[in-house]
């Protein structure tokens, strides 16, 4: 970083003030409601109201001149500074050098989140990044709260060397030559756009592309650092080269320390989450990804025995069952005494019972074969009633019925197709099952393609018809069967629609065709004269006898 010069330990901003960051107080992103607010533990990296990290918190830093302060730098921004205050344009932050006018073409190819406009989440997304990339510990050795002062050499000699081999701000400028491609994706660079360059190793990225391989995040404020040709946060930069703990977050300048839960502690540091004993040496329990030792683990997260109401220990093994717990030697029959380990047991009323003592006091019967269900038994429920799987079965072809179809009738159970078989209607005409459309006659089921004309077999659903003898008959065959005939016209008289008709002696007429055989006039309801197989009206007879 040409012309970049190391401030001393204890960083300044250029007005010569100490930079701090507002963590005290700030709520906590994971918690919420919970958290009572960032207070920080005497040298854990965590809060002790939660106990969630630090930059799960809301904290924010006091807004220095710009991230070469944090880093502990001086020197010019660019090459060619503008006079540019980002907050007059409601930013936090904008990319050193880069004029006001192309600022907004910057953000614009970053992420919303990514953007530091003023009171937005964009602002701090920012001030986390600030805290979890440029750790301040990693930057100013007076931050440094547990490096042992035989080691403070080793510390400046790292800082120092870092700074200048591989510490440096990007700078935000257009693409001026044509057929270059990004670093990380290698996709081309179009002529014109803006893109980040990283001038320790003399290459252009995307603005989008700008970001640490380790953590994949955006490199925030444009600050990097080169490890292999390879670009790094700060943070993950110092993990390449030393371990850092876990607890304290400082890096470590020791040659001794602790290697434990693939994670690396000052010597003195690997303790209990809980009491801060040291576990160098102890036996510990790992929960959710931190260590306790065996009496805070016990006190915490071990479970109460429901027969004796111990504590059940790392020591002995925890037998559950529905949320309550009991040690190996207090798993009992609540009548009996006898051990349940690995066997049947049933539960009544939040006591446990050996498979005898449950069946004797508490199991119910099947309505099938009567015996009772014992402790483990599959049991088949309909309604009130309830089975063995075995004693489910048809009543007629006695086949169990599993998870297949079944009819209840009264107090039986039936397959579908015994069903059926006993009780499904059916058609008087053929005996086949009526499954839709059919017809009732005379109180009797039949399908209406069975439901036909006695003598010619048309169909006589939705027709006419009559009966004779208790068989059915559309109109027509009926006339020719069995109606009277006309002496007329000799055509049946079936009486079907309303058809009147005349009736005398043994000769029947329609009553259209009841007229005078001389004068042709209806007779009907006026008197007649026979004339041996004719009717005359008395007119025409007294013109005939004259």
């Amino acid at each position: 970083m040409n012309g970049v010069q190391r401030m001393p330990t204890d960083a300044f901003d250029i007005n010569g003030v100490l930079i701090t960051d507002v963590e005290e107080g700030q709520p906590c992103l994971q918690c919420g409601e919970t958290c009572t607010g960032f207070s920080p533990h005497t040298w854990r990296k965590n809060c002790t109201s939660c106990k969630c990290p630090r930059e799960a918190h809301d904290v924010c830093h006091v807004e220095w001149a710009s991230v070469r302060s944090r880093l502990g730098l001086k020197g010019e921004e660019s090459s060619s500074p503008v006079g540019f205050d980002p907050r007059a344009k409601g930013l936090a932050w904008a990319p050193p050098g880069l004029p006001a006018h192309k600022v907004e073409e910057y953000f614009s190819m970053l992420p919303e989140i990514s953007v530091p406009r003023l009171g937005t989440p964009g602002e701090r997304y920012r001030d986390r990044q600030l805290a979890i990339q440029l750790p301040k510990q990693d930057l100013a050795r007076a931050y440094c709260r547990h490096l042992n002062p035989k080691h403070a050499s080793s510390a400046d000699d790292f800082m120092a060397a870092r700074n200048e081999i591989a510490l440096d701000i990007g700078n935000v400028q257009e693409v001026l030559e044509r057929d270059l491609d990004c670093g990380e994706c290698h996709a081309p660079l179009k002529y014109g756009s803006l893109a980040v360059s990283a001038s320790k190793i003399g290459v252009l990225y995307h603005p989008s592309c700008f970001r640490c391989t380790e953590c994949k995040e955006l490199l925030v404020d444009l600050a990097y650092c080169v490890h292999d040709d390879t670009l790094f946060c700060e943070r993950h930069y110092a993990e390449q080269l030393k371990a850092r703990c876990a607890a304290c977050d400082e890096l470590i300048f020791s040659g001794e320390y602790t290697k434990a839960m693939n994670k690396d502690w000052h010597s003195g540091h690997f303790c209990c989450w809980q009491c801060d004993e040291s576990l160098t040496g102890q036996r510990y329990v790992l929960r959710d990804e931190h260590p306790y030792c065996i009496t805070c683990y016990e006190s915490v997260f071990a479970n109460g025995c429901e027969e004796c109401n111990k504590i059940i220990g790392i020591d002995s093994k925890d037998l559950s069952y529905k949320d309550k717990h009991w040690h190996e030697a207090c798993f009992l029959c609540n009548r009996c005494r006898v051990s349940l380990v690995d066997k049947q047991f049933g539960s009544k009323v939040d006591k446990i019972y050996c498979g005898n003592c449950y069946d004797a006091q508490f199991a119910s019967r099947c309505d099938g074969c009567g015996e009772i269900f014992r402790a483990g038994t599959k049991k088949m429920e309909y309604k009130t009633r309830q089975w063995h799987e075995k004693c489910f079965c048809c009543v007629v072809c006695k086949n169990p019925i599993g998870t297949k179809s079944f009819i209840p009738r009264e107090q039986e159970i039936y397959c579908a197709g015994c069903y059926e078989d006993k009780f499904a209607t059916r058609c008087v005409k053929c005996n086949k099952i009526i499954t839709s459309g059919g017809v009732t006659y005379k109180n009797e089921p039949w399908h209406r393609d069975c439901f036909t004309c006695s003598n010619c077999n048309n169909s006589l659903a939705g027709q006419r018809f009559t009966s004779r003898d208790d068989k059915p008959y559309c109109a027509d065959c009926f006339g020719e069967l069995f109606a009277k005939r006309c002496t007329a016209c000799s055509k049946p008289i079936t009486g079907i629609g309303g058809t009147r008709f005349i009736s005398f002696e043994d000769r029947h007429w329609h009553n259209d065709c009841f007229i005078c055989a001389g004068c042709k006039t209806s007779l009907v309801g006026r008197g007649f004269i026979t004339d041996n197989e004719d009717i005359i009206c008395p007119e025409c007879a007294k013109m005939k006898l004259m």
